[in-house]
């Protein structure tokens, strides 16, 4: 056994359980099983050009060696991204801890309430900051969450303003620029014409339907957004407002003014800068928008016994149910990095987030005062934390370099330095001694810094925040270490069990791909520095876009857009630049058929493209005659295919070449999903199927780690004739010669979760990868095998087989009167994560092993679902006091004086003897949804608030 090689350890089932599999299944070799799977005339004729694959041990030398290419200078960039200190007890219980970074989307909430109540501490935290009713459970980035708001003020006007067409939008001059680029890529297809200009000029006309203003500016000055969202209300104008949260400290929040939207980062509530991200992201506004807010919301509820408990609230307002209605494509958070900024905010309290952002400011003033002694002219009458200075910024830039300082120059007149948590008094004197140098003075030595006012009366905030004990409990690490670990023991992750969720390939987070992340010379690098103080990064991103694109077939990759939905966006948004470029802006028709992920339609209708819906067959298979009658009918304005390779419901479809060549003839172009990459790595691949973009979940089968709901990555890998288009950056040049403007904030989306991916990449090597293929399309099949007889696999492909997941069919049990619920919420008894529910087919589970499970650990799954069937079989239509309708079974239910049920306490809490071993218990009932959405409440209210009246 070669204990050097990673494959060994990321694949699940030695070999001599493979052969024990394959023996089960019916097959002779993997290869057989893999030729009656795939069609033949789409199977690659050469293996993948990568380079050989490392070991772990020379992995993590090679990672340490190009970490020492960055170089982390002291840096005052802002642009809205700040060096910040993460408190080690948040790094090492929850960014560096399995049990959090492994888990997936709180779907089940009875097995997710650690999750669930640090994503409402999130909620809370940032109400309370920003003044707003309500918000959400994070999104993407800063920019993304400014365009969503756009959106969202958009689909919220007036009756009068929808009737007379209103769509214009004022957008502060004093914008981040990558927010600007991203709301100019946003606003073009839906029909929104942006105006950028001056907020103290601004006329309030009519012709407006919202306003967007950043707080503080990019240069550092904060505007008196007080008056300007009085005077927005009364001409029915609505404001949106970019806020940076540790400014609300110091600042009254945007919700006391009355504005509409309050959006922003959480970067500086000690989330790594990590060129970039992932960061989580915030929106807030009023409940009267809750219908309307993208993303997730996490609310308060009961369980069956009348106890508190947490869901993710308004599930069918959830973007994959509304397809083309839905109000935005966003279904991926950024759960990992709102949990780790949650707990900054518990950490620190009021108290010590006061203390920080005095210290910010104070720093700040009185770098001012030291400026304006040495000669310096600096502008900003009101600010924060930045400053900006008027002199000769070719001769700062000169001396900064010199000093390894990071400053930003928006001019050749102008210098702006934006003050962080990190500054310390050495700092502010080194930066002194700069401008000193520059000036030809000497320089002013500080000893401390003194208190600022430079923030208006009018602006001052006064508003309290953070009130519940929660924030003002755990602020020793031995109290926050408890605290952290309490949740955690709430949620079931993969550190425990296997979570067989088809669509979403939960596979192993291998320990050496995280590793590099807690690397200082990885995670605190600004994403705007000088390439030459990123060079190990950029060796990294570009050998990783050119693994991403050999393994595709592709021609180039773009790493930009930062979740999968932000990947299927870039795709069809390239699509629609290349058509353009033709002069055929007409295009505008996308097929998408019907089994498609609900992101699909919403996309296309964010790109501005009109839905046309292909049916499928009896089988689930797209209906080839169907699409090519609807391609030929509408080839003068046909814009794309939107498809899923292998299909939705687990096939390789064997008309997949029929299809894209239909598509092609008629003028169009293929973008393929990627979310199922993880069934063609090294066995095919988009470009050689005929598709010309896919986007990737790197999330998925390059194995960044879900995280509960994020941080996810969705890089788009393009034909030949697409490369010109790929998504720029207003501040660093990246992209193709004809690049659309910005997808999400940073040039390269979140960089630092793309060292996972290079790493599983550069580790397993072509032959790993193939393997790892063709390991999870053998569990696959083996489940199959292993659970016929007691569930039926609604779809095959053409020999038989299942690709790398299947869909099992339960809505023959409603006769017993059970549903897919009732054996999703039992499986949690057996120590299971439900596979994906109800999903592309109501009534059905749809299961997906992944090449990192064992023999034995699917083995237990497999037991455990045929000991489901047979308590399915023993229930009765009239009976809902059984074993399955009454799961998930807690520990105070088993431990109590009381049992009322018709089966045994054993029979409930352990059905099997291996469930003994490793008991998870569910640490609420079943919960109430229909409950919490008629008493929707969002944050951690006291108790009294979840008693009906």
């Amino acid at each position: 056994m070669n204990t050097n090689a990673f494959a060994l350890r990321h694949i699940g089932p030695r070999e001599e359980d493979q052969k024990l599999m394959l023996e089960t299944i019916g097959v002779d070799s993997l290869d057989q099983l893999i030729y009656e799977t795939i069609p033949d005339d789409i199977r690659l004729k050469n293996g993948l050009n990568l380079d050989e694959p490392m070991t772990e041990y020379e992995y993590l030398l090679h990672i340490h060696e190009l970490s020492k290419l960055n170089k982390a200078h002291k840096t005052y960039i802002g642009l809205g991204y700040h060096p910040n200190i993460l408190p080690a007890v948040i790094q090492r219980n929850i960014l560096e801890n399995p049990g959090w970074y492994t888990a997936y989307t709180p779907y089940q909430a009875e097995i997710a309430q650690g999750r669930l109540e640090a994503l409402l501490n999130f909620q809370t935290m940032v109400m309370d900051l920003t003044g707003m009713e309500i918000a959400n459970a994070s999104l993407l980035d800063e920019s993304t969450s400014a365009a969503e708001a756009m959106s969202l003020l958009f689909s919220v006007r007036e009756r009068a303003q929808k009737k007379d067409n209103i769509n214009k939008f004022f957008v502060s001059e004093n914008i981040l620029p990558q927010t600007l680029s991203l709301l100019q890529t946003r606003s073009t297809p839906i029909g929104i014409e942006l105006v950028v200009g001056n907020e103290e000029t601004f006329t309030f006309s009519s012709d407006f339907f919202g306003a967007i203003l950043q707080y503080p500016g990019k240069d550092g000055q904060v505007t008196d957004i007080k008056t300007f969202i009085s005077k927005a209300n009364e001409a029915q104008i609505k404001v949106a407002v970019a806020a940076d949260i540790l400014s609300l400290v110091k600042l009254e929040a945007p919700g006391k003014f009355g504005a509409d939207v309050v959006v922003g980062t959480t970067q500086r509530f000690g989330i790594p800068m990590g060129y970039g991200g992932p960061h989580a992201a915030y929106f807030a506004t009023k409940e009267a928008y809750k219908r309307d807010i993208p993303g997730r919301i996490i609310g308060v509820t009961k369980d069956t016994n009348g106890n508190r408990a947490l869901r993710m609230a308004l599930q069918t307002r959830e973007q994959h149910i509304k397809r083309d209605k839905a109000t935005s494509n966003i279904c991926t958070a950024q759960v990992l990095l709102a949990v780790m900024a949650s707990m900054y905010a518990v950490y620190h309290g009021p108290k010590g987030l006061k203390f920080i952002a005095n210290k910010v400011h104070n720093t700040a003033s009185t770098l001012a005062k030291a400026l304006k002694t040495l000669g310096y002219k600096q502008v900003n009458t009101v600010f924060f934390d930045t400053l900006q200075i008027k002199t000769d910024s070719k001769l700062i830039k000169k001396l900064a370099k010199e000093k390894k300082v990071n400053l930003y120059y928006p001019n050749k007149k102008t210098v702006t330095v934006s003050i962080n948590e990190t500054t310390s008094v050495r700092d502010l004197n080194y930066l002194i001694l700069l401008f000193a140098e520059a000036a030809e003075k000497e320089t002013i030595v500080i000893t401390s810094v003194s208190e600022g006012n430079n923030i208006s009366d009018t602006l001052k905030r006064t508003s309290e925040f953070l009130t519940l004990d929660v924030f003002n409990t755990y602020h020793s690490e031995t109290e926050l270490m408890r605290y952290i670990k309490s949740l955690e023991r709430k949620d079931l992750a993969l550190n425990h069990s296997m979570i067989s969720l088809g669509s979403c390939t939960m596979k192993l987070n291998a320990a050496s791909e995280m590793l590099p992340l807690s690397i200082f010379k990885w995670a605190n690098i600004h994403p705007f520095v000088p390439k030459r103080q990123a060079l190990g990064y950029l060796t990294i991103l570009k050998e990783l876009e050119d693994q991403l694109t050999e393994i595709t077939g592709f021609a180039a990759t773009s790493l930009q857009p930062n979740s999968g939905a932000q990947g299927e966006y870039a795709g069809l948004m390239v699509i629609k630049a290349y058509h353009e470029s033709l002069n055929q802006a007409h295009r505008n028709i996308c097929l998408i058929p019907s089994s498609a992920h609900g992101t699909n339609p919403a996309t296309a209708v964010m790109a501005g493209m009109k839905v046309i819906v292909t049916k499928s067959t009896a089988d689930g298979n797209i209906d080839v005659e169907d699409l090519r009658q609807k391609a030929i009918l509408h080839k003068d304005n046909l814009s794309c295919l939107m498809v899923t390779y292998p299909s939705t419901h687990g096939v390789y479809e064997s008309a997949i070449k029929e299809i894209t060549k239909i598509i092609h003839d008629n003028g169009g172009q293929v973008y393929m999903d990627g979310a199922n990459m993880n069934a063609q790595v090294g066995l095919t691949n988009p470009g050689n199927i005929g598709a010309d973009v896919c986007h990737l979940n790197l999330h998925k089968t390059f194995a960044i780690p879900h995280g509960g709901g994020g941080p996810g990555v969705g890089p788009i890998c393009v034909a030949k004739q697409l490369v010109p288009f790929l998504p720029g950056n207003p501040v660093k040049k990246v992209g193709g010669e004809k690049a659309i403007t910005a997808i999400s904030a940073a040039p390269y989306g979140s960089a630092l979760a793309c060292l996972i991916s290079y790493g599983y990449i550069k580790m397993l090597g072509a032959e790993g990868l193939t393997e790892s293929t063709k390991i999870a399309i053998l569990n696959a099949n083996y489940i199959k095998q292993r659970l016929q007889g007691s569930f039926e696999t609604l779809y095959s492909g053409e020999r038989g087989r299942a690709a790398h997941e299947m869909i099992v069919d339960c809505r023959p049990f409603k006769a017993n009167g059970i549903e897919v619920t009732d054996i999703a919420k039992r499986l949690m008894d057996y120590g299971f994560h439900a596979p994906t529910v109800s999903f592309p087919v109501a009534g059905t589970l749809m299961i997906e092993p992944t090449e990192s499970e064992s023999k034995a650990e699917i083995d237990r799954f497999c037991d455990a679902m045929i000991s489901i069937k047979k308590e399915i079989d023993q229930a009765t239509k009239d009976d809902d006091n059984n074993v399955l309708k009454n799961a998930p079974h807690t520990l105070e239910m088993i431990t109590s004086n009381e049992w009322y049920f018709p089966y045994s306490r054993e029979e409930a809490a352990f059905p099997l003897d291996y469930v003994r071993d490793n008991k998870f218990w569910p640490s609420i009932r079943r919960v109430d949804d229909a409950y919490g959405d008629r008493n929707l409440i969002c944050s951690c209210t006291p108790i009294e608030a979840y008693i009906e009246a």
